[in-house]
């Protein structure tokens, strides 16, 4: 009898041996998938844009203003909060936000959201970031509206924009072939969107592709933002591979001058946290494009 009693138990006590591992397992990959998304939105700068520097207790709430040609952008709330951030989002809603830039409305974002660089990026890292993002606390800080004047405050509009400006997965143009190189490219291009502020734009706020990161007047906030092709007189081409990577981990010139403004805060909340190899394959890539000569200065 006790025997047959043990047996009647068994399949019970094996279900439990058969899924707690399981559990355990599936608990990991999550864990798994919430560190990579947390390296992979450092990459992406999502912290130094969608927090406000007044209020640096409050990550990822929004606020910060993004001062432009044609006004001054509030970045949004993207903590999980489901009135005030994103709480409320599929993982597909937030892919296609990120990679298209249309809300789960079906409203187009305007271009000082960079989904004209993190339409490069893959679903799978765009999924992982999600991850993340939804791990964090809640905040109900409420979003800002815009400061900017008709006509560029119209929404429809930016279809239209679309149409002359964003190419939806990112230009024809393929990755090198070197893996380095193409790491770099994928980190600078599409996670890190350095061109957005490196790069000119003409009078609608389209990128200027014929002058890649050859440095911009009034781009980052309104800021100077420098030259980064490899040209030694107007650029960094007098600076090394390692002079690159130590500067995106300290903020630190060959100079021993130190960043400031907006840099500051990307140094801060997102290249200080990539790896050693990362920053340099960004480097490597960096000083891989064509030099261009383009002295950037306030104007007289």
């Amino acid at each position: 009898m006790r025997l047959e009693g043990m047996q009647g138990r068994l399949p019970a006590w094996l279900a439990v041996f058969t899924i707690f591992p399981a559990v355990l397992v599936a608990g990991q990959v999550r864990a798994d998938i919430t560190e990579e998304g947390r390296y992979l939105t450092a990459a992406a700068g999502c912290q130094s844009c969608h927090t406000d520097p007044a209020t640096k207790d409050a990550p990822f709430a929004g606020g910060r203003a993004m001062k432009t040609p044609f006004g001054v952008f509030y970045t949004p709330n993207i903590t999980p909060d489901s009135e005030q951030g994103i709480g409320g989002w599929s993982r597909d809603d937030f892919i296609r936000a990120v990679k298209t830039g249309v809300s789960p409305e079906g409203q187009h974002y305007f271009p000082a959201f960079p989904y004209t660089s993190y339409t490069r990026m893959t679903d799978e890292d765009a999924g992982k970031i999600f991850a993340y993002l939804q791990s964090l606390p809640a905040n109900d800080r409420p979003n800002r509206d815009h400061e900017i004047a008709a006509p560029f405050s119209w929404r429809f509009l930016q279809a239209g924009w679309k149409l002359l400006f964003f190419d939806e997965g990112g230009d024809d143009q393929a990755l090198p072939t070197d893996p380095v190189l193409a790491r770099g490219a994928y980190l600078t291009n599409a996670l890190g969107h350095c061109g957005e502020c490196h790069t000119p734009r003409n009078g609608l706020g389209g990128i200027d592709d014929s002058l890649f990161m050859a440095g911009a007047i009034g781009g980052g906030e309104g800021e100077l933002v420098p030259n980064i092709t490899p040209d030694p007189a107007t650029g960094i081409g007098d600076w090394t591979k390692g002079d690159l990577a130590s500067f995106l981990e300290t903020g630190m010139k060959p100079n021993f001058d130190d960043v400031q403004g907006t840099m500051g805060d990307v140094i801060t909340y997102s290249t200080s946290h990539l790896s050693l190899e990362d920053r340099e394959a960004m480097a490597a890539y960096l000083l891989s494009l064509p030099a261009i000569i383009n002295k950037i200065e306030k104007p007289k």
